[in-house]
């Protein structure tokens, strides 16, 4: 396929690649890098020509559903380098906030048991009783059921808790379509409670840019940040003065982009678009500013 320029205004846009090599890379995973336990196309040799290059690479997911080292497990499985310090969850952002925003309060959470785990890791207590929840954190939780829900509706409605939650993603893309994620708990959550939540991590919000800016160590003018979703990923790397790629692989589909709010720099088909042809050059790299 040819590739050019992207029109906005007649049809959907036809996907074009930057003609750079940038310093830094922000990479998101689920529809990214892989679908499922399968690494999309070109996304293996894409990352290591970006490591060849002398790129620096931050990957970045909204997922709360592993650690950063099981991450960076996963996608050495799948032939990528990565390394624990190079990934950034919503979890660990979830633990800095709630420790300088609510010290000391319990938490009561909706979600699977790494969320709890992380949180008593962290120092941070966790509670099942209502009574003494100073906080409610919402999840991905592929365990949701009503006894969550009514503990949550409780501890917000009847003792004052907040509610904090990691992602706002409606659904996380699979190959079988998508699964329900955290948006769809949180708005059980605030549906009941008549209350909304004090805070939603991860994507694109500014808890989770600060992290990916101090990982990254670049310029945001020498970086870009790539992605499946216009609403998060293309949405902080504005935030963020970064150039924004959305790949098409993922959770957008292409007709949906002209109607978008939001128009990303770049619309690619995949990351095996994401280069040049020519094999890159070494990146140069600045001190961030």
């Amino acid at each position: 396929m040819r590739l050019r320029p992207a029109n906005w205004t007649n049809g959907e846009p036809a996907p074009r690649r930057p003609a750079r090599v940038f310093s830094g890379y922000v990479v998101d995973l689920d529809g990214t890098v892989y679908l499922g336990d399968q690494p999309l196309p070109g996304a293996v040799a894409t990352l290591g020509r970006i490591r060849e290059a002398g790129s620096r690479l931050v990957f970045l997911t909204n997922n709360p559903l592993r650690s950063p080292a099981s991450y960076a497990e996963l996608l050495r499985g799948l032939g990528v380098q990565a390394h624990e310090r190079e990934i950034v969850t919503p979890l660990s952002v979830l633990t800095g906030y709630l420790s300088n925003r609510h010290p000391g309060a319990a938490v009561l959470t909706v979600a699977e048991p790494l969320v709890d785990q992380t949180l008593l890791a962290a120092g941070i207590p966790v509670t099942t009783e209502p009574s003494a929840a100073g906080v409610v954190v919402v999840s991905f939780d592929r365990t949701f059921d009503y006894t969550k829900l009514l503990r949550a509706f409780r501890a917000v409605r009847r003792h004052g808790a907040v509610i904090v939650a990691t992602n706002p993603d409606p659904f996380c893309p699979s190959p079988d379509g998508g699964l329900p994620d955290c948006a769809a708990m949180l708005a059980a959550v605030e549906a009941c409670t008549g209350s909304r939540a004090e805070a939603v991590l991860g994507k694109p919000g500014p808890q989770m840019a600060a992290a990916v800016h101090a990982r990254l160590g670049v310029p945001p003018g020498d970086a870009a940040m790539v992605g499946d979703r216009i609403l998060t990923d293309v949405a902080m790397s504005r935030a963020l003065r970064m150039t924004s790629i959305l790949v098409l692989s993922g959770a957008t589909a292409a007709a949906e982009v002209p109607g978008s709010g939001i128009k990303p720099d770049y619309v690619i088909e995949g990351l095996g678009d994401l280069l040049p042809d020519a094999a890159p050059q070494p990146a140069r790299l600045r001190e961030p500013q």
